[in-house]
């Protein structure tokens, strides 16, 4: 049931908006994942060189080097958290769209199941009527209903 002046062609433009909207909104998670994991892996790795040093000068300067790529790591593995949340509430909320869709769907073909029973109740009372005309016919035309008198003049 569309408003008079409203066209049909706006729900369409909307939703292929919303499409690439989405699209563009899923390919920045996976390039911020892509980022976040690089980050986590190189600063893992700085660690790991920075373990390695056993020379007594160079393992204060390393142990502080440790230090900031640990935190490094830290970070790196809460942006990871941070998106997966953000992953999570967007199935939830992309997911709305798709469920708006279905219920579109179910909201016209109940509409159309609508108009199909109000035609087959109208044919329904149609024909009930035109029983109901005949039927009160036949009753006013028995013999029950006529007189004793006016039974013996029919035969």
């Amino acid at each position: 049931m569309n408003k008079p002046g409203q066209g049909g062609g706006g729900a369409a433009a909307t939703t292929a908006a919303a499409a690439a909207a989405t699209i563009h909104r899923q390919r920045a998670l996976l390039q911020r994942a892509d980022a976040d994991i690089a980050n986590l892996i190189d600063n893992f790795a700085h660690m790991l060189k920075a373990a390695r040093v056993n020379d007594p000068v160079r393992n204060a300067q390393e142990n502080f080097q440790m230090d900031i790529h640990a935190s490094r790591v830290v970070q790196a593995a809460d942006s990871l958290l941070k998106l997966v949340s953000e992953l999570k509430q967007n199935a939830v909320f992309s997911d709305f769209i798709s469920l708006n869709e279905c219920i579109a769907e179910r909201a016209a073909r109940f509409e159309e199941q609508n108009s199909d029973t109000e035609r087959l109740l109208l044919s329904v009372g149609e024909e009930l009527g035109a029983s109901l005309v005949e039927l009160e016919t036949l009753y006013y035309k028995s013999l029950q209903r006529l007189s004793p008198a006016e039974h013996q003049a029919q035969e």
